[in-house]
């Protein structure tokens, strides 16, 4: 696995794309990201953060079919990595660490 720790947003996108599977394409994961952060996040972060991701081996990219329904475009497809899946792993155990840590936080 590489030593390079994905941001917040770049966890949450790269968590998104394993979630959609073979459908993960750039608005596909701002919608998901949106819905479930509730928050607003332009679609230039979002294919900011899949490009850091995929620099850093954590995501492989590909071009899907042209549809009708995107006019003849192509999407480009995204699929999480081996070490894109460690890195998640990586990131759930120091949170889950930190928490244990905490004790007591959920309790105040």
């Amino acid at each position: 696995m590489k030593h390079e720790h994905p941001g917040e947003l770049e966890e949450l996108a790269l968590l998104i794309v394993v979630g959609l599977g073979p459908d993960a394409y750039g608005v596909a994961v701002q919608k998901r990201l949106e819905r479930d952060t509730h928050r607003r996040i332009a679609l230039g972060a979002v294919y900011a953060a899949l490009g850091r991701l995929e620099r850093k081996g954590y995501l492989q990219s590909g071009v899907g079919d042209a549809t009708p329904q995107r006019g003849g475009r192509r999407k480009r497809l995204f699929a999480a990595t081996a070490d894109g899946l460690g890195a998640l792993r990586h990131a759930r155990r120091t949170r889950e660490h930190l928490w244990r840590l905490a004790g007591a936080v959920e309790g105040k």
